[in-house]
Formats: C-alpha cells, sequence, structure tokens
C-alpha cells in the first residue's frame, strides 16, 4: 500500500491534475494553467473558466508557505470560476455555492468560505449535527483583487472593482469600487481616489 501511494504522490502535476478532475467531473475552459498538484476534496461541482491561472506548487510563493491551492465541498457545493482568474495557494469551501466573476485575483494564501464548518456551540459540534451548520453563498464579481491571507466569510457579496487589503476579514458584503481592510474589514477609501 505504502508503494502504491508513494507512486501516486510522485506522479508529475500535469497527469496528476488531469487524472483528479476527471474523477471529479471539473468542467474546465481554454487555457486553464495550474502550476503545482490541486487539492480537490468532496464530490460537488467545480467549473473554471477560460485563461484562468492556479498556482499551487508549494514554495512557489513564499507568502504561502509551502500549500496549495485547494477546492473542497461539502455535499453538493458549487465553485464556479469565471474567466481571466488568478488564484494563489488559497482554499475555497463550498457547501451551498461560491461564485468567482471574470478577471479576479486571489492572493496567495485566502481562505474563502459559504460555511461555519459545525455548528456554533459545544452540545451540537459534539454530535456533528450538519443540519445547524450555518450556510450562505458567497459571490465575488469581476475586477476583484484579494489581498493575500484574506478571509472572506459565508453569505458575503464583494462588488465589482472592489479591493480587499492583506490579511482581511470579510464579514460583510463589500460596494463595487472600494477598498476595504482590517479585521473585520472597513472601509478605507473608493477606488477610484486610489487612482488620483
Amino acid at each position: 500500500m505504502k508503494k502504491i501511494i508513494f507512486k501516486i504522490i510522485n506522479i508529475p502535476a500535469e497527469i496528476y491534475n488531469k487524472v483528479f478532475m476527471k474523477l471529479k467531473k471539473v468542467k474546465c475552459g481554454k487555457n486553464v494553467q495550474i502550476k503545482g498538484k490541486l487539492f480537490l476534496r468532496g464530490y460537488g461541482s467545480l467549473e473554471i473558466g477560460d485563461n484562468v491561472l492556479i498556482n499551487s506548487k508549494p514554495f512557489e510563493n513564499p507568502v504561502a508557505g509551502g500549500s496549495r491551492t485547494s477546492f473542497n465541498f461539502i455535499g453538493d457545493g458549487k465553485i464556479k470560476i469565471g474567466n481571466g482568474v488568478g488564484i494563489s495557494h488559497s482554499a475555497i469551501t463550498a457547501m451551498k455555492s461560491v461564485e468567482i466573476g471574470d478577471n479576479v485575483l486571489i492572493g496567495s494564501a485566502c481562505m474563502i468560505a459559504d460555511t461555519d464548518f459545525h455548528p456554533i456551540t459545544l452540545e451540537k459540534s459534539l454530535h456533528d449535527d450538519l443540519t445547524k451548520v450555518e450556510v450562505s453563498s458567497i459571490k465575488i464579481e469581476n475586477n476583484v483583487f484579494i489581498g493575500a491571507r484574506s478571509i472572506i466569510l459565508k453569505g458575503v457579496t464583494i462588488g465589482e472593482g472592489a479591493v480587499v487589503g492583506a490579511g482581511s476579514v470579510v464579514t460583510k458584503d463589500i460596494p463595487p469600487g472600494e477598498i476595504w481592510a482590517g479585521n473585520p474589514a472597513k472601509f478605507i477609501k473608493k477606488v477610484k481616489d486610489e487612482k488620483n
């Protein structure tokens, strides 16, 4: 068994990704580039648009700390990635739906999750009752930039052209064309102010 696992681990990344993406029935557009091996967990649906770059090669980006990009599905979760998107060493989890628009850049080691993963109270957590888990879709609109090590929590919509500062925790909607940062993320200024 150890020899089989070792052989699977040592498959070249390009072949590894093709095999696992086919097994998971990933819908993949044209000119999708994946550096390193993806981590796909669960049996929800993943759709990737055209001209997408996913960086998942350990130590390719020093901010990532040797991690990979992972797509995690709980139940029938759906992840849809638009065209021209760049993702670096980030973890995206869908129990319901995570939708990423066109030309979105997601910095290194970000976490995007539409679920709390477990109930808040200890008693409910001990019984592993997923019916009590809070779940709400995430939508990231076109031309958004999300800085490294940011966390996007359930139920959030990030408006078109918005910027999320590095290390932010986004707990509520961000309007289009605004820069937000901090924990929890708060309005900093309009993107157009940055251009002047």
